[in-house]
C-alpha cells in the first residue's frame, strides 16, 4: 500500500503524518492488518530494535478518590469491589517494588489515587523514592500522583524521581464527557510542570470509551505537541460499578490499528501497552510487541494482569528481548538532548516535538487507572487469564465480566504479588 510506504518513510525521518494518513490507518481493513503491523514494526525496530522495556506498578494508596473520571474504579461513587487502603509506608512500597524488579522490570511506577498530592504526600512519596533507589541500583522511578501544585515536581525530582505520569486520556473536545471535576487544561498544565522540573514526561490515552477515530487522532497529535518521552496506550476495561461498565467497543484488530497509528505519529518515543492488553488483545498480544516497545509486568493497580512469567515467555517466544537496566531506552538523539529528560528534546518528542485519572492516576500510562494505564483504573490491567466463554455465548458488545478480575494480592494485601 502506498499509504504504508509513505508512513514508514516519514517514521524513519521523524516526520509528522497528515491527519488524513493517521485516520486512514484506523480505517484499514482486517485483510490489510498484517501489512499495517509490518509497516509500523519497521519504524519500531528502527528506533528501538527488538527490546521490550518492562515497567512495574505499585499502588501506594488505593480507592476513595474525590474525582469523577468515568473510566476509573477508584472514582467518586464507584461501586467496584476493589481494594481500599491508605498510604503504604516507604519500606512496604520498596518491598512491593522489589517483586517487579526481580522479574526484570527496570522502571517502578508509584501511583496514588486522589486529585493531587498535598505537600505532606510529596514528602511521603519522596521518602519512598529514596528507599527504592537506595535498595535497587539503576532503577527508574516514575511518580503518578495527579495534578501537581507549583514546586511539587521539583521536589520529586530532588528526591530522585526520573519521570512523572499524567495522561490526557482523550481529546480536548470530549474530555468534559468523561470527567467534570477537573479539566483537560489542568492535565496539560501538570505535564508541562513535569517538563519544566526536568522530569521525563509520561502521558498517554485511553481507547474504547466510545470515542471516534477523530478523537483518537486528536489526542495523539496533542501528545506529540506535548513531547512526552513515553506514551502509554490504555484500552478501557469496563468495571462493573462504573459509568462505562457497558462500553465494550474494542476488538484485537482495533487495538492493533490504534497502536500502529500511535507509532506512526510518535515514531521515536517509548510507546507502552498499558491497561487492558490482556482483555482486549488476548491471543494477539505478541503481535502488539511489533508496535510498542514497552509493557507493564504482572498486575495493575486494582485489577489483575497476566502472570509475570507468562509475560516473559511471550516476549521471548515472539523473538524480542527484555531491555536491561544498563541500556538506554530512548534513541540517541532524544537521550543526548537531555539525558533522556523530557521537554529538552527540541523537536524530538513523539517524533517531532514528550494523566492520570482521578487527576492522579496514570490511567493511561503507568497503568494507574484501572482501565487506563498505570493499572490503577479499572481496566488497566484486567486479568486476561480468566477462561473465555465458549464461542457464541456472548453477543458482540455484551459486557464480558468474565474477563475482569479485581486485584486481591500484592501491595496492600498479605498475599504475594503476581510478578
Amino acid at each position: 500500500m502506498d499509504l504504508l510506504n509513505t508512513l514508514v518513510d516519514k517514521g524513519l525521518r521523524r516526520e509528522l503524518p497528515t491527519r488524513e494518513e493517521a485516520l486512514a490507518v484506523l480505517a484499514t481493513s482486517d485483510d490489510d492488518l498484517l501489512d499495517v503491523v509490518a509497516a509500523a514494526g519497521k519504524v519500531r525496530r528502527h528506533w528501538f530494535g527488538r527490546r521490550v522495556k518492562l515497567n512495574y506498578l505499585v499502588n501506594l494508596k488505593s480507592g476513595l478518590c474525590p474525582e469523577d473520571c468515568s473510566y476509573c474504579s477508584q472514582r467518586l461513587g464507584s461501586k467496584a469491589d476493589i481494594l481500599k487502603y491508605t498510604w503504604l509506608k516507604p519500606d512496604d512500597a520498596s518491598k512491593a517494588a522489589a517483586a517487579g524488579l526481580a522479574g526484570g522490570a527496570k522502571r517502578v511506577c508509584l501511583v496514588a489515587s486522589g486529585r493531587g498530592p498535598t505537600d505532606r504526600d510529596v514528602e511521603r512519596v519522596s521518602d519512598t523514592i529514596k528507599a527504592i533507589k537506595e535498595q535497587n541500583e539503576g532503577v527508574e522511578v516514575c511518580a503518578c500522583l495527579g495534578l501537581l501544585s507549583d514546586g511539587q515536581a521539583e521536589r520529586l525530582r530532588e528526591a530522585g524521581a526520573d519521570a512523572y505520569n499524567h495522561n490526557l486520556n482523550t481529546s480536548e473536545s470530549t474530555y468534559g464527557d468523561i470527567t467534570t471535576t477537573h479539566t483537560y487544561a489542568d492535565r496539560v498544565e501538570t505535564v508541562n510542570k513535569a517538563h519544566a522540573a526536568g522530569l521525563s514526561a509520561c502521558s498517554g490515552l485511553i481507547a474504547g470509551m466510545g470515542e471516534s477515530d477523530e478523537d483518537l487522532v486528536d489526542v495523539v497529535y496533542s501528545l506529540r505537541e506535548l513531547d512526552p518521552d513515553s506514551v502509554p496506550v490504555n484500552f478501557l476495561i469496563p468495571f462493573e460499578g462504573t459509568p462505562l461498565a457497558k462500553e465494550w467497543n474494542l476488538t484485537p484488530q482495533r487495538c492493533l490499528r490504534i497502536l500502529a497509528m500511535v507509532r506512526f505519529v510518535c515514531p521515536d518515543v517509548e510507546v507502552r501497552i498499558a491497561g487492558g492488553r490482556e482483555v482486549h488483545l488476548r491471543s494477539m498480544q505478541p503481535l502488539a510487541l511489533n508496535l510498542a516497545n514497552s509493557i507493564f509486568l504482572g498486575d495493575y493497580l486494582t485489577s489483575e494482569g497476566q502472570a509475570g512469567k507468562a509475560d516473559l515467555e511471550m516476549i521471548a517466544d515472539a523473538g524480542f528481548e527484555v531491555e536491561g537496566t544498563g541500556e538506554v531506552t530512548l534513541p540517541e538523539h532524544r537521550a543526548a538532548a537531555g539525558a533522556g529528560i523530557c521537554g529538552s528534546h527540541e523537536g524530538a518528542g513523539c517524533g517531532s516535538a514528550e494523566g492520570a485519572g482521578c487527576g492522579s492516576h496514570e490511567d493511561g500510562g503507568c497503568r494507574s487507572h484501572e482501565d487506563a494505564g498505570c493499572g490503577s483504573h479499572e481496566g488497566a490491567g484486567v486479568c486476561g487469564s480468566a477462561p473465555a466463554p465458549a464461542a457464541g455465548t456472548k453477543a458482540a458488545g455484551d459486557p464480558r465480566t468474565d474477563l475482569v478480575a479485581v486485584r486481591r494480592r500484592g501491595a496492600g494485601t498479605d498475599l504475594a504479588p503476581n510478578a
